[in-house]
């Protein structure tokens, strides 16, 4: 796991700094209570309060964030990439739900919004957590197409409609870690508990008619905590900012794992 985090005897402070926003009337504004962190300043937490002048912000989570980096607090850290929901980076705890702060709409909130890093994370600093391991166990299952079957350089592998519309609901995973740390069976046991994002992308590749390690690759999941630590509680697919189902890969893994000893 990373180098820093959160010491377990770690207090956050409920009242932070508080910044105002700037130059504005007032009549518009949204407040922001966002957890501070920074381990290499042997700090406890805090949260700081912003508010953001909606006058001249976009709509989204995101765009209150740049808004306070660029405008409040240029020491606050989150990570940001596309800004449309496919890289990721944005995810974050936002009013006790993980989720994309750049697909998050702030009129989706009545009031105050709160927002906390991916939970049971190593925090880097602020928002910004550590996904070394997750990445680290996404790479473990071997995530491309394995096939001993000879293919000339012009052709493809050619799939029928049903076999493509298999990974449906499957390769649309961008990785951003909601699901699996929203996930309390990951929290606890994340150093032998794949998670949901990890199995559900080995069950993207079990699927592919066109892959030829099929056999191979649940028997590397045939594990009393790899896979079987899933309990179906479905916090995970409550918490994919895409709509997918991790829970139901998880089941459909298993479901092969029976039907091949039967």
């Amino acid at each position: 796991m990373a180098e820093f985090k959160l010491p377990a005897n770690s207090i956050i402070k409920k009242t932070g700094k508080h910044y105002p926003a700037v130059q504005s009337s007032g009549s518009h504004l949204r407040r922001f209570h966002i957890y501070r962190y920074d381990p290499e300043k042997h700090e406890n937490p805090r949260i700081d309060t912003y508010d953001v002048d909606m006058d001249v912000c976009g709509p989204m989570v995101l765009d209150a964030l740049l808004y306070i980096k660029n405008e409040l607090d240029s020491t606050l850290a989150f990570r940001r990439s596309c800004r449309e929901g496919i890289c990721g980076s944005c995810s974050m705890n936002i009013n006790g739900r993980n989720t994309l702060a750049c697909t998050k709409s702030m009129d989706d909130f009545p009031a105050d919004i709160t927002l906390y890093p991916l939970p049971h994370q190593p925090v880097v600093k602020d928002l910004v957590c550590d996904l070394t391991h997750f990445y680290a166990q996404y790479a473990s299952v071997e995530p491309w197409l394995k096939s001993e079957t000879p293919v000339s350089g012009s052709a493809e592998r050619l799939q029928s409609k049903s076999e493509r519309a298999d990974l449906d609901g499957l390769y649309e995973c961008i990785l951003c870690a909601c699901c699996s740390t929203s996930c309390p069976s990951y929290w606890w046991n994340a150093e032998r508990y794949l998670g949901p994002a990890v199995l559900l992308n080995a069950y993207r590749w079990i699927s592919d008619s066109r892959d030829e390690a099929a056999g191979e690759r649940l028997d590397q999941l045939e594990d009393p905590f790899r896979l079987y630590r899933c309990h179906t509680i479905m916090n995970c697919t409550e918490a994919c900012p895409k709509g997918l189902n991790p829970a139901k890969a998880i089941v459909e893994i298993k479901k092969r794992l029976v039907m091949r000893k039967g």
